[in-house]
């Protein structure tokens, strides 16, 4: 009997607990950056890279000191030709193809599943950035808050991001 209830306490912790994979919501009060490739290919993807970074920063100085939400959207909308054009010199230091679309508004973002995290698919507020054809992987993030800013600061400093439920860490560990 005395072995019985430590093996019915660890069974119901582990029923409790969330399941590696989690869904997170994020909130609706944010706005999504995505950079969609124009193929899969090695190329297109360094490219899509070299655009997430050149206008990710300047997406960030634009909206760090937004108090809010509208405050955020009017920067971005506003600012929609600077970052076209900083997109085009971009692309004309990479030697790539110009063709490119901005859109901001409600756009379709599928799941993702990242480090066992699973992020709902849907259509979210955000400012998409379509590389050619669109037909390559992309790369998402939290534009405001500036939650992907904060990710990349962190990363350039040698910092590996990483959000772990402390409790069940140490259970998977030993069990």
């Amino acid at each position: 009997m005395k072995k019985i209830i430590p093996i019915l306490s660890i069974l119901m912790l582990f029923t409790f607990l969330p399941s590696k994979e989690e869904t997170i919501v994020i909130p609706k009060d944010s706005i999504r950056f995505r950079v969609i490739a124009n193929s899969d290919e090695i190329r297109d993807q360094e490219i899509k890279l070299s655009v997430k970074k050149g206008i990710q920063e300047e997406l960030y100085e634009s909206v760090k000191n937004a108090k809010n939400i509208e405050e955020a959207r009017k920067i971005t909308q506003g600012k929609l030709g600077d970052y076209g054009r900083r997109i085009e010199q971009i692309l004309e230091k990479e030697q790539a193809s110009p063709e490119f679309q901005i859109h901001y508004g409600q756009n379709y973002f599928p799941k993702k599943e990242y480090h066992g995290v699973s992020y709902e698919e849907g259509f979210y507020e955000s400012m998409v950035v379509t590389l050619g054809d669109g037909l390559g992987k992309n790369w998402w993030c939290v534009l405001f808050p500036p939650l992907c800013s904060l990710e990349a600061e962190e990363k350039e400093q040698g910092e590996e991001v990483e959000y772990k439920f402390f409790i069940k860490d140490l259970i998977d560990k030993y069990f």
